[in-house]
């Protein structure tokens, strides 16, 4: 179910954390709820907080479910153009979907990205995507001129290579080929590429073969980054994904309740599962500093815009 809504604004200020560094302060999201309803997804929380914080400009239900109902922001381009073209704007870096994925299926009937794509290109704004969904090479030709212009980044979240496992896991999004055919496709222009193996699942996702897997055909895309990051459960997350274990998987309701006794999972656990991260990384030569590209990136695209002139 669809719902149009009015914004005021497009840009959201990222709260700064001391738990992740982060290469930008600013998010934009086309939507507000999700469908490809990923299971372990952390932002299920997002809606009723979006609901509080947006009333009275718009009516919505207080429990909406984020993944069956999604609302389009349908006047998010007129309200970006307003702030990209304000004399404050300093031309930061805009992280597009870190919220609700920017390509999910809605986006085929809208293309509210090609709009916004539009005007980033007309103010050289720098940018970074992460996708589960093929439906970004639609706007292959926006991003790559986009990326002659300023910093752009495109990252591809990839948990699994089982089929059957991701159709469970991320019911519609694109499969795990599908998200690697991004990868190798975007591979060969200014843009820079990485893969977000987020999260790990313990029991599901963590066996050596997977992670190799993974990692493998991220080297072969030649992506500038690959962060993995495993499943952390608090709030509406935890009850969802705990839910969602009994139906599917209740053979490890338990173990993932020694396991998850709080928010982030047990300190030995993860330090064996990043210890052993480490080593395919430096096996496939992959980097997990997702810093530097930007600052290079960016750096670059400085001496791009004093060409001009």
């Amino acid at each position: 179910m669809f719902e149009e809504i009015q914004v005021k604004n497009a840009l959201n200020k990222i709260k700064e954390t001391s738990r992740l560094k982060l290469p930008f302060r600013w998010d934009l999201n086309l939507y507000r709820g999700c469908e490809h309803g990923c299971n372990y997804c952390y932002a299920i929380y997002s809606h009723s907080y979006l609901e509080k914080a947006e009333k009275p400009a718009c009516s919505v239900e207080e429990n909406s479910d984020f993944f069956q109902k999604v609302y389009v922001k349908a006047n998010i381009a007129e309200a970006l153009e307003k702030q990209l073209g304000a004399r404050s704007w300093k031309k930061e870096i805009i992280n597009i979907g870190g919220v609700c994925d920017s390509y999910q299926p809605v986006e085929a009937r809208y293309g509210l990205m090609r709009e916004v794509l539009g005007l980033m290109i007309e103010h050289k704004n720098p940018v970074t995507i992460s996708t589960k969904s093929d439906l970004i090479l639609r706007d292959f030709d926006l991003l790559e001129e986009l990326a002659e212009l300023t910093y752009v980044n495109v990252a591809v979240t990839v948990t699994t290579m089982d089929k059957t496992l991701s159709s469970l896991l991320e019911p519609l999004a694109s499969s795990p080929e599908k998200r690697f055919s991004v990868l190798r496709t975007f591979k060969d222009t200014a843009a820079t590429t990485g893969l977000h193996m987020m999260p790990v699942l313990p029991f599901l996702t963590d066996s050596p073969e997977n992670l190799e897997q993974i990692l493998s055909l991220a080297a072969e895309c030649k992506v500038d980054y690959a962060l993995p990051g495993v499943l952390y459960l608090r709030g509406e997350t935890r009850k969802h994904f705990f839910n969602f274990l009994a139906r599917n998987f209740p053979e490890f309701s338990a173990p993932y309740h020694r396991l998850y006794a709080k928010g982030g999972a047990d300190s030995s656990y993860k330090a064996e599962l990043y210890g052993s991260l480490r080593t395919l990384m430096e096996k496939y030569r992959l980097s997990g500093d997702y810093m530097k590209p930007v600052e290079t990136g960016v750096s670059h695209s400085r001496q791009l815009k004093l060409t001009d002139f």
